[in-house]
């Protein structure tokens, strides 16, 4: 039988807790509460829930209790993964898990927005969430119409993907894009969402714009012909019709100063260095993302290690 495992993460979140608990209980084999250094009755409430617990001495924020509770469930076939303010419904757990059990994704996102649901989420939070969203699809090559969804499914072999390096909000982004990197396979489904329960201990803003300076961070890294080359061949160009302008200018006699073909010129050396810097990151992007996903690659032949390929000539005999 396949062992469904839910995590929880839990900050504070004694009024909500029970409930969510008692009706995820019905849809997986097994709960992980991770208690982030709470200070009310959140570890008695998730125990008497039926629960298993495991807590933070202090709080580490969102990206941890989720490290923790992988590591925790890292014998489960599926994990689940559920806010634990009420905001989720754990009626639509098997929305999620199916597509997983029945082979045809690797990760289940749950989207609020994807069929275009907008109605019952707060104009604020939507704009947030659409620059967000753009953001991270940007940097991940993804198409995901709910980037900051907490309610998602995940098979076991996914699990070494995933470098929870950020612990904060900015985990599921983060996730998306580690998931993107591996080519795991991503499936969207739709899920409710009630706001009328909102239990955020964070300010959204603060929160939008910690999550999106992530986003950006990884931007730089994972897609630098986006971040330096894009930025650095429009500069290029801007730089030569100055010094084009200015130059002639120059010649024509309408100038006598060469300041500001000078310039010109240094802006377009300042575009060139950031294109050139963009390129080679790109490459060594892909060098490092092909060396993660295939360990026989060798870096100095840049091809398959010949024992690998000895390996397989012998598996083909």
């Amino acid at each position: 039988m396949t062992k469904i495992t839910a995590i929880l993460p839990a900050y504070n979140e004694e009024v909500s807790l029970g409930s969510i608990v008692l009706h995820t209980k019905k849809y997986v084999d097994n709960i992980i509460v991770i208690d982030d250094g709470s200070t009310d009755n959140t570890v008695e409430i998730a125990t008497l829930a039926g629960a298993e617990v495991i807590s933070h001495s202090f709080n580490k924020g969102k990206g941890a209790a989720l490290k923790t509770g992988f590591e925790a469930a890292r014998a489960s076939e599926v994990i689940v993964t559920i806010d634990s303010d009420g905001q989720h419904n754990p009626e639509e757990i098997p929305k999620l898990i199916n597509p997983i059990l029945n082979g045809e994704a690797d990760i289940v996102n749950g989207s609020r927005y994807i069929n275009g649901n907008k109605k019952d989420t707060p104009s604020y939070r939507r704009v947030g969430q659409t620059v967000l969203d753009k953001a991270t699809n940007l940097s991940s090559g993804l198409d995901i119409t709910d980037s900051q969804s907490g309610f998602r499914a995940f098979a076991r072999h996914t699990m070494p993907a995933f470098r929870f390096s950020c612990i904060d909000f900015g985990i599921e982004s983060e996730m998306l894009m580690d998931a993107a990197n591996a080519g795991l396979r991503i499936k969207e489904v739709e899920i409710s969402v009630r706001y009328d329960v909102d239990g955020s201990t964070k300010n959204p803003v603060s929160h939008g714009v910690g999550v999106l300076m992530r986003v950006i961070n990884d931007l730089e890294f994972q897609r630098p012909l986006y971040y330096f080359t894009l930025p650095g061949s429009i500069i290029i160009i801007i730089g030569v019709i100055l010094g084009l302008v200015f130059f002639g200018d120059y010649l024509g006699g309408t100038t006598k100063s060469l300041a500001p073909t000078v310039i010109a010129i240094m802006m377009t050396l300042v575009g060139g260095f950031l294109a050139f810097t963009g390129i080679i990151l790109d490459s060594m992007t892909r060098m490092i993302n092909r060396v993660v996903n295939d360990p026989h690659y060798d870096i100095r032949a840049g091809e398959i290690s010949s024992n690998s390929e000895h390996k397989v000539k012998q598996q083909g005999k």
